[in-house]
């Protein structure tokens, strides 16, 4: 871990300022439908208010376009927070100004005030200098425990480091740094992994950077077939980027240059029309015919995929193998999530359709790290630097 975290600075009687991910889902009803993202932040809470501390907690919600909209108040956040730790949860009516200073101010230790939606006001996103002194005075340490926006320079999570010090990351950020860096930096080899997804265009700079580092190359989903057309494999009417047959084609010849093994489907659940009650098909070596869609992988690929990842030491999976939403294409996704559930080795999850997928499946326990940051994720594993981290102290 490069950064200085939470644990390696004294915060007893500090007042911090947190900066979460709480862009959770909320129901008609104004209820938070799923709090996953508000439990992983749990034990950076609960270390802080343990240590002493008082907490202040900033986050977004949605997007409101930088003004006041009820319909993402973090109100309904507050309360399901206040369930989470079992203690009160103050919502400050706003992010910044004299009142919520006074309440800052007036923080005990052991206190958690959370502050209303960050994107409430233009200048959060347009890292305003002058925005970001003003969240600077709530608190005496910097925390950043957003991982999911940590590749967003806002004022929030990249400009209030210029008038806050120290800064930190939280224990999430440190997971997920630590998680993902074991892709990225010296890999216990051998390093297999899985992308999927829709388009290929979205994961060309991921391509390139793991080509570096791994030795089996598994892909599926959408962004499949625009390879398998540059290979010359029929692939009727499946979702194919013109604009990014040269690149595909460059990834297959830097594949074969550094005997990275690239594995494409060979035989494909297709259908005419991508619906749940869609007839289905199964095509291999004949391919695809015009007309109709590649939408999942079939079982033999699900089979050779399943071999390379037997001998993995480290594996990464981003992107589902099909239209996984429908059950008639669900099947391949399942069963990777079943192969890599198997592996002894680490096993990293990213990308905010994988872990739908994965929910899906009774897998999710099996994975090493699961990522809570999809484009963040995404952008850390191309080799990016992302503003969130490079603001953080140096440990």
């Amino acid at each position: 871990m490069p950064k200085a975290t939470l644990r390696d600075i004294a915060i007893r009687g500090k007042r911090l300022f947190v900066r979460v991910d709480f862009n959770v889902p909320l129901s008609t009803a104004g209820e938070v439908t799923d709090d996953t993202r508000m439990r992983a932040v749990l034990p950076t809470l609960t270390y802080a208010l343990q240590e002493g501390a008082s907490v202040i907690l900033a986050s977004h919600l949605g997007r409101p376009r930088g003004k006041v909209d009820p319909a993402y108040s973090l109100q309904p956040v507050a309360a399901r927070l206040q369930e989470l730790l079992g203690k009160p949860v103050r919502l400050a009516a706003d992010c910044v100004g004299a009142d919520t200073e006074a309440l800052a101010q007036a923080l005990m230790p052991g206190e958690v005030l959370l502050l209303e939606n960050l994107r409430f006001h233009p200048e959060e996103e347009a890292n305003d200098p002058a925005f970001a002194q003003a969240l600077a005075r709530l608190g005496e340490v910097y925390v950043n425990d957003a991982f999911g926006a940590a590749h967003r320079a806002h004022a929030s999570t990249a400009g209030i480091t210029a008038y806050l010090q120290p800064a930190v990351a939280g224990l999430l950020m440190e997971q997920e740094i630590t998680y993902l860096s074991k892709v990225t930096d010296h890999p216990e080899q051998p390093l297999v992994a899985i992308l999927g997804g829709a388009k290929v265009s979205d994961k060309i700079p991921l391509m390139m950077n793991l080509l570096e580092r791994v030795s089996a190359l598994l892909i599926g989903g959408g962004m499949a077939y625009t390879l398998l057309q540059v290979q010359g494999y029929p692939v009727g009417d499946s979702l194919v980027e013109p604009d990014c047959l040269p690149m595909a084609r460059d990834i297959l010849a830097k594949a074969s240059e550094r005997r990275v093994q690239c594995l494409l489907p060979r035989d494909h659940v297709i259908a005419q029309d991508i619906k749940p009650d869609a007839p289905t098909r199964l095509v291999a070596d004949e391919g695809i015919p015009v007309g109709w869609k590649g939408l999942d992988i079939g079982m033999p690929t699900v089979v050779r995929f399943r071999e390379v990842l037997r001998t993995a030491r480290t594996v990464v999976w981003n992107g589902p193998m099909g239209v996984f939403e429908m059950p008639p294409f669900r099947q391949g996704t399942v069963e990777i999530a079943r192969a890599v559930a198997a592996c002894t080795g680490t096993t990293v999850v990213g990308g905010g359709d994988t872990i739908a997928a994965l929910a899906l499946t009774d897998c999710s326990q099996a994975m090493t790290h699961i990522s809570t940051g999809g484009g963040a994720s995404l952008e850390f594993l191309e080799g990016q630097s992302l503003p969130g981290i490079a603001c953080l102290n140096e440990r």
